[in-house]
């Protein structure tokens, strides 16, 4: 087993960055704790379990998506030498249909999965290489910029995978001014594979992101049960409700807490009380959802282009494939 640390998380900047986003999270007049504080061990678990239910479409879809194309996606790199970098890659399982088809075919390549979580990463490698004991595989640790300026300096072309709609939780400025930065740390010959949720009935949207399993709200609820455990608060998981809802004039789901009296909450690692009226929320994620326009504007934006577009049976997901646009005029990033 391959793990490289490239940028290791030291944890008490982690636990400062923390503490400083709860302070003016929950100080602000909107209340609001960032969705990346959704992930230690426990949160990783449960979003693990919320991709398997039924309700959680985007995974279906796009395992769909992977397993119908997989020709016309190896056709791409078909001949080549290259490597298949996956950023943000959770548990790696989607992934795993490409390895599996890529091998059997004779592709020529080396597996390089990117997290930020060092746990994420050992496991992730540790399950892939069960499977494909003799796959070329390296886990790197870091920051996707730390990560991607080591992997520039080698001119091998790379096939990366952003899977998922992880693109998703970005606005679509960020979105653009993320993959900006990422075209800039990329090669010209290199490919992408990101996947985008597209805008659809609200009662679906709904029904993905408030299981009727309840293990979403359980996921939601676990970032105060976190918080009460790494910096001494006394949030009561009783008194909160998780909400979900769309703003289809924002093509946005929206995750709240809410919570379900009036009370006060103390942090005593912040020396701080919050006061919380009946049915205050807590606004703890976005899930941005796009047509096909959009996905064409946001990659021309990005200073890419669209090679192709591969939906699902039920047009409810998009995966698409950018190469980078070679006329493009970088703004500055």
């Amino acid at each position: 087993m391959v793990v490289s640390i490239i940028e290791r998380q030291d944890p008490a900047v982690v636990r400062k960055d923390f503490a400083e986003e709860l302070r003016k999270g929950l100080s602000s007049d909107l209340k609001r704790i960032s969705s990346m504080y959704f992930y230690d061990s426990k949160g990783s678990h449960l979003f693990s379990e919320i991709t398997k239910l039924s309700d959680y479409y985007l995974s279906s879809c796009e395992q769909e998506i992977l397993e119908t194309y997989i020709e016309q996606i190896s056709d791409m790199v078909a001949g080549k030498k290259f490597r298949l970098v996956e950023l943000g890659a959770g548990d790696g399982r989607k992934t795993q249909i490409l390895i599996k088809f890529f091998r059997k075919n004779g592709l020529d390549f080396e597996y390089i999965p990117i997290d930020i979580s060092e746990a994420s990463i050992q496991n992730l490698v540790e399950d892939v290489q069960s499977k494909f004991s003799d796959l070329k595989l390296t886990g790197l640790v870091g920051n996707y910029n730390s990560v991607l300026e080591l992997l520039r300096k080698d001119e091998r072309m790379n096939f990366f995978l952003f899977l998922g709609s992880s693109i998703g939780n970005f606005s679509t400025k960020h979105s653009i001014h993320f993959l900006q930065k990422l075209r800039s740390l990329t090669l010209p010959q290199d490919i992408f594979l990101l996947g985008f949720d597209l805008a659809k009935t609200p009662v679906t949207l709904r029904k993905a992101y408030e299981d009727s399993e309840g293990i979403t709200k359980q996921f939601n609820l676990n970032l105060l049960s976190r918080i009460n455990q790494e910096f001494q608060a006394n949030f009561n998981l009783n008194d909160f409700e998780h909400h979900a809802e769309y703003h289809p004039e924002e093509k946005c789901m929206k995750s709240w807490l809410l919570s379900t009296k009036e009370q006060d909450v103390t942090i005593k690692e912040l020396n701080q009380v919050f006061h919380f009226h009946a049915w205050e929320p807590i606004h703890t994620e976005n899930s941005q959802k796009y047509s096909l326009q959009d996905i064409e504007r946001i990659a021309g934006e990005s200073g890419f282009k669209v090679l192709k577009n591969f939906n699902d049976s039920k047009n409810y997901f998009v995966d698409s494939i950018w190469q980078h646009n070679s006329s493009f005029l970088p703004s500055s990033i």
